[in-house]
């Protein structure tokens, strides 16, 4: 019983340890938010601030233009999510259930899709959105933002309706259904965890990404909130603070997306790992 109680407080203290490890970050980014670039680089680095600097938070909404640049990355996110989830529900589950000639040619396709580096596409990217009269706006960043989604999606999915007994679509259609309707009443809500799953992942991607948003994005009226809190650094004297407290605001929505999503991501894992 001893060893027993002995080995469980030795898994919380590393459990706790490792808690701690990852809740310190946040911490950290939140306190500095708060406070004033004299107490940021002077003694109280990782201390409670001293002056509690609320103003850092009003002044990003108002005067720095988070607001916009925020409603912007919730509208490239959402519009992302949406249109990745529609589209790679459907080619997966024709990749994996459906018999056609070209499904593996398809699907190599989509492989290749994750192997290209975004860097590498920037360029020809660039040249093709300014020539169709797409950059600067918001087309010019959706669909770039659809376009490297759909691959890892399509990967996830496919691999999840591989695992689904075929004996559950037999069973449809000896009962009348439709290939659209077994594919909408039987098929989709089965592999709701791993949509879940994958539009956490396109949702991280699209709302983190800078290099594409910088690049195709000309006017401050379609920044999205990564550049948008770059642009608080100055050429000769940058508020720290300041740029915490976008950071902080960025932050945010991540967090709340995977609590709203985590129990879906639990399912998808625990069931992958079944089938595995």
């Amino acid at each position: 019983m001893n060893s027993k109680k002995t080995a469980k407080s030795f898994k919380m203290i590393i459990l706790s340890f490792i808690a701690a490890t990852q809740i310190f970050p946040l911490y950290w980014l939140i306190t500095f938010s708060l406070k004033s670039n004299a107490e940021i680089f002077g003694e109280n680095v990782i201390g409670l601030p001293k002056a509690w600097r609320f103003v850092n938070y009003s002044t990003a909404l108002t005067d720095g233009g988070i607001l916009r640049y925020f409603l912007n990355s919730v509208f490239y996110s959402a519009a992302t999510v949406a249109v990745v989830a529609i589209i790679t529900a459907m080619a997966a589950y024709a990749i994996a259930r459906m018999k056609w000639k070209l499904k593996a040619a398809a699907f190599g396709i989509f492989s290749i899709g994750i192997m290209i580096p975004s860097q590498a596409a920037l360029l020809p990217l660039f040249q093709t959105m300014d020539k169709l009269g797409l950059k600067g706006g918001y087309l010019g960043l959706l669909i770039p933002y659809i376009a490297f989604g759909i691959p890892m999606s399509v990967m996830i999915l496919t691999g999840f309706y591989k695992g689904i007994p075929k004996e559950m679509e037999e069973a449809a259609y000896m009962d009348g259904c439709g290939i659209f309707r077994c594919f909408l009443a039987i098929m989709l809500p089965m592999v709701k965890p791993a949509v879940a799953t994958a539009s956490i992942f396109t949702f991280l991607g699209t709302w983190n990404e800078l290099m594409f948003a910088n690049t195709l994005v000309d006017s401050a009226d379609y920044r999205t909130l990564p550049v948008g809190i770059m642009s608080f650094a100055g050429q000769y004297s940058t508020d720290w603070g300041l740029i915490g407290a976008g950071m902080v605001i960025a932050t945010l929505p991540t967090i709340l997306i995977y609590f709203l999503l985590s129990n879906q991501v639990q399912e998808s894992l625990v069931a992958g790992a079944v089938k595995g």
